[in-house]
């Protein structure tokens, strides 16, 4: 394509930079990227390459090179550059090449700007574009089209301009940048109307938000209900925009369904188990037909696809809370009765005593993000750094003259073993790979080496290539003879977020995230893991879930709403251009496509063969996002810092002999 600086005899390099090809009277030219006047070109001259275009003089006219195309039969109707014409007016100098006579310096030329009101014979859109003129020679017409352009009034220079893809804005910031600002900022309006009306009203007051407001969509399953981790971002996003109350309200109403009775087949979970979703019904009022009234109609799991327990909700509440409490600043709901003991409750059942040798939480496939089948059973990384921060902020909220004292101590032996196992076992690099590779098995000894008898044969022919010679990630899951060596994006970035994986660990995170930008993120931020399961083992480990296909929903997925959670992370670890790059691809379609739940494909390429539209948590993640960006200091009261005293212990178990290490508990008790 050519970009054409029309000029008068009197002003040469003045004219209309060109961004769109309209039809102009004209021949044939060579390739002008690297064309001089020795190559035949009567009154060329080159002045030099700008953003890898030559620009030369022919005639008297402005042209801007690009090998793409070679011809000249058009022109657009967009404005001049700005950026273009002052880098000329700072660097040209007329008859360097003897076709112009004297040589000087255009510093003195001045320039106005003018709006054309009319284009006769142009588009809508070219309505509203804008020349630069000399002022010496006031534009009254301009060739353009081969019709005459009238109407042409002058405006002063510090009047907000319209630039098309180019020019200054009048706050001096590029014209494309101002547009993608407006943009953006459209974009972000938007969300916000789709996330209030996707609000849910208990007794008159806001209580949550449902899980997808798509008026399209026939079957709503059980999207028009609340979900306790699909509110988070919702939630999250409101206490950033200073507007706490429905923020209380959900964490007290959904405190009350903590006690409710959850029966499935004559057996009752634990008291502390929180639902995974509610509904609120409007019912008639007993015992007058004309009056109703509101109720809550909770699911624990007992109706839910699989009759899955949502293990993640108590942890997420327990988050909120505390992320409610350094937003608003209002500590007193967390100092309140009820509340003090829903902690409790929820801590209980997470540290009951049980079989399990490991301090992980172990749990059933589907218990969390991923509530289908994808042989995440056992002690996914998900639920660990959840739970990892769910005990910091309990044991911060806690009200030590309330707080029992073994409940306290339970607490803090188990944050430091869950710590150590995490970062020493499920941590991977090319280091920590080459020694699995190399790893011994069948060891009897408690020095052992390969503690868990990992195969070297179970490393994937995929993760020698994925992995990169800098950066690293903690695997998704580890049990006996077993490691899930697949990357998932959650449990990886809130163990940043957590402070669960060391200074070193996070940055080797994102260093993999940056490295494998193609892989996890492509077309649309965040694969939710990676790779995607396939053939046979797609087969054996998710049954044929004709849902969890390859490169499909959570298998291999790309989620908007994880947007949140990578920019926490990177805000957290000073580098925001991470997140900052992820939130402009994805507000190139996430808009146009409605908001929908996830992408499918390798590349996230298509919108998700069953995904709902208008979904709220990748409205809300898409806000969190922009809202912590603009204020990064907000981010402080969401991420848990690195525990000095929790460092202290850590060390000293790393320092201990194998021998002294199965004591553990009584080192830290004294």
């Amino acid at each position: 394509m050519w970009d054409y600086l029309w000029s008068s005899e009197a002003s040469p390099i003045l004219g209309v930079f060109c961004h769109r090809r309209v039809g102009l009277a004209g021949g044939l030219l060579p390739d002008l990227h690297s064309l001089d006047t020795r190559e035949g070109l009567a009154g060329a001259v080159s002045l030099g390459m700008i953003s890898g275009n030559r620009i030369i003089v022919i005639n008297g006219s402005l042209r801007v090179s690009d090998p793409t195309f070679h011809n000249t039969d058009h022109v657009p109707s967009t404005c001049v550059a700005q950026w273009l014409l002052w880098k000329l007016l700072g660097n040209f100098y007329m008859g360097e090449s003897g076709t112009s006579g004297a040589s000087h310096r255009l510093e003195s030329m001045r320039y106005n700007c003018q709006r054309v009101e009319s284009l006769s014979g142009g588009t809508a859109e070219d309505q509203h574009r804008t020349l630069f003129v000399d002022e010496s020679d006031k534009v009254k017409s301009v060739p353009h089209n081969s019709m005459p352009i009238s109407d042409v009034n002058e405006f002063k220079v510090d009047q907000p301009l319209d630039h098309g893809n180019g020019g200054f804005g009048s706050n001096g910031k590029p014209a494309a940048a101002a547009i993608n600002e407006d943009s953006s900022k459209k974009i972000e309006d938007e969300a916000w109307t789709l996330l209030r009306n996707s609000m849910v009203y208990y007794c008159n007051n806001p209580i949550g938000t449902i899980a997808a407001n798509d008026p399209s969509s026939p079957c709503t399953l059980n999207y028009d209900q609340v979900f306790i981790r699909d509110f988070v971002p919702s939630g999250i996003a409101f206490l950033l925009k200073g507007e706490y109350d429905i923020v209380r309200n959900f964490i007290l109403h959904t405190l009350q369904l903590q006690s409710w009775e959850k029966t499935m087949d004559c057996y009752s979970p634990g008291q502390g188990l929180m639902p995974a979703s509610f509904k609120v019904r409007t019912v008639p009022l007993e015992g007058d037909d004309y009056a109703t009234e509101d109720v809550l109609d909770p699911d624990f799991g007992e109706a839910a696809i699989g009759r899955v327990a949502p293990v993640d909700s108590g942890l997420w509440w327990i988050i909120l809370l505390r992320a409610y409490g350094k937003c608003s600043g209002d500590l007193s709901v967390q100092e309140r009765v009820d509340v003090q003991t829903g902690i409790k409750m929820i801590l209980k059942l997470c540290l009951a005593d049980g079989f399990d040798m490991f301090p992980t939480l172990l749990v059933t496939d589907g218990s969390c993000m991923i509530d289908r089948r994808m042989g995440i059973h056992g002690h996914p990384l998900e639920i660990q750094a959840l739970f990892y921060s769910a005990l910091l902020g309990a044991r911060e909220m806690l009200a030590p003259e309330d707080a029992s004292a073994d409940l306290m101590q339970a607490l803090k032996n188990r944050l430091v073993a869950l710590s150590f196992h995490i970062r020493e076992y499920y941590w991977i690099d090319m280091r920590k790979l080459n020694e699995i590779y190399r790893y011994k098995t069948e060891e009897y000894s408690y020095d052992a080496v390969n503690k868990f008898n990992i195969y070297p044969d179970q490393i994937p022919s995929w993760l020698v290539d994925f992995m990169p010679s800098k950066g690293g990630y903690l695997i998704g899951n580890l049990q006996p003879a077993h490691m899930d060596f697949r990357f998932f994006s959650l449990g990886n970035l809130w163990s940043i977020v957590s402070s669960l994986a060391t200074l070193e660990q996070s940055h080797a995170i994102l260093d993999l995230i940056d490295a494998k930008w193609e892989e996890l993120v492509a077309d649309m931020p965040f694969k939710i893991c990676y790779p995607a399961l396939e053939g046979r083992e797609w087969q054996i480990i998710t049954g044929s879930d004709p849902k969890n296909t390859p490169w499909s929903y959570h298998n291999g997925g790309s989620w908007p709403t994880l947007l949140w959670q990578l920019t926490v992370a990177c805000i957290k670890l000073d580098r925001p251009e991470i997140a900052s790059k992820a939130i402009k691809l994805a507000e190139k379609r996430i808009s146009q496509d409605k908001w929908p739940e996830y992408y499918d494909t390798k590349r996230a390429r298509f919108i998700g063969k069953q995904a709902q539209l208008y979904q709220t948590w990748s409205v809300a993640g898409y806000l969190v996002a922009k809202l912590l960006l603009d204020n990064p200091s907000a981010a402080k009261n969401i991420v848990n810092e690195e525990d000095s005293e929790l460092v202290n212990a850590f060390s000293c178990m790393i320092s201990s002999n194998p021998r002294r290490k199965r004591s553990w508990k009584k080192q830290i008790l004294v």
